[in-house]
């Protein structure tokens, strides 16, 4: 039996949870997994419920008679197969830590996602993308040619049928025009200690200001530079007695496994963009080892 997921967001009114789960129960599908959250302060309503047609519908059937309630609570909706595998473009530049380990956590069934191809401004992670037969594509970026690089790239997306670009540390900043054609749609990575320590060499300023703690953040990509939605943030304790290239290694660590956490939510359909915040369902107790294979 297929499992499915439904995602909804709208006003938050009386009535959506049981309209959903009637309607899910006529069409013969059992729930397996229901989240949802109220924002009493925008009066918004979030809600992904994973469940299985015991009747082995397929996806337009299901989604035949759904409009009906989306219309009646004005609803933004989307109905996805758990079982098929996203589409992502990969970025990287010249620091290959998260780049590595996406290819490690895609090649062992952790992360089931299909990669399209690796997107880079420099040749040096190009042997070990080819070496995984995923498609490598040297765009290089300059001041003069920014905006034929980006064409470039989103004749890729276009060509791939691209649904995630995740930058893995590409250390450009992408277009306005790019962040909002691909609204929701781009995962970045960064250290958390800004907006104190911007420019180079950022672990080496927080050493030298004695921070007790590393971070990272991942988040979807605004015109808003390293400004918008967090999807995941984490932090690992360091002490006066470690090193400014320890806290390079342990900065590294952190952010390879925020990103891969803030994917793995994204493409299980578990984030809501709401305003300048998300709404991120946790998996439930049991449902990571189905999500981890797919």
């Amino acid at each position: 039996m297929k499992t499915y997921v439904l995602t909804i967001s709208c006003q938050s009114t009386r009535g959506i949870v049981a309209a959903v789960s009637s309607y899910l129960a006529d069409q013969g599908c059992n729930i397996v997994d229901s989240s949802q959250f109220d924002d009493l302060g925008t009066y918004r309503f979030f809600m992904r419920v994973s469940f299985i047609s015991e009747e082995e519908a397929d996806e337009a059937k299901l989604a035949q008679g759904f409009p009906a309630i989306a219309v009646r609570f004005g609803m933004d909706w989307s109905l996805h197969d758990a079982a098929r595998r996203e589409k992502v473009l990969l970025m990287v530049s010249r620091f290959g830590h998260c780049l590595n380990d996406l290819l490690y956590r895609w090649k062992i069934g952790a992360l089931p996602i299909e990669i399209v191809g690796v997107v880079s401004n420099h040749f040096d992670y190009q042997k070990v993308v080819v070496n995984h037969d995923i498609p490598f594509h040297h765009i290089p970026v300059t001041e003069a040619n920014k905006p034929e690089a980006e064409a470039r790239i989103m004749d890729l997306v276009r060509q791939t049928g691209t649904e995630l670009i995740v930058l893995a540390r590409y250390m450009q900043i992408l277009s306005d025009q790019m962040c909002q054609k691909m609204s929701g749609r781009i995962i970045n990575i960064h250290h958390s200690f800004l907006p104190s320590f911007k420019g180079a060499n950022p672990y080496k300023q927080a050493f030298e200001r004695g921070v007790k703690l590393i971070g990272a953040t991942a988040h979807y990509v605004t015109a808003d530079l390293d400004e918008g939605p967090i999807i995941e943030q984490d932090t690992v304790r360091v002490t006066h007695a470690q090193s400014p290239e320890d806290y390079v290694s342990l900065g590294r660590d952190v952010e390879s496994q925020v990103l891969a956490r803030a994917i793995h939510a994204h493409i299980h359909h578990r984030t809501f963009i709401n305003g300048n915040r998300t709404v991120v369902f946790p998996p439930s107790p049991g449902s990571y080892a189905s999500e981890r294979m797919g």
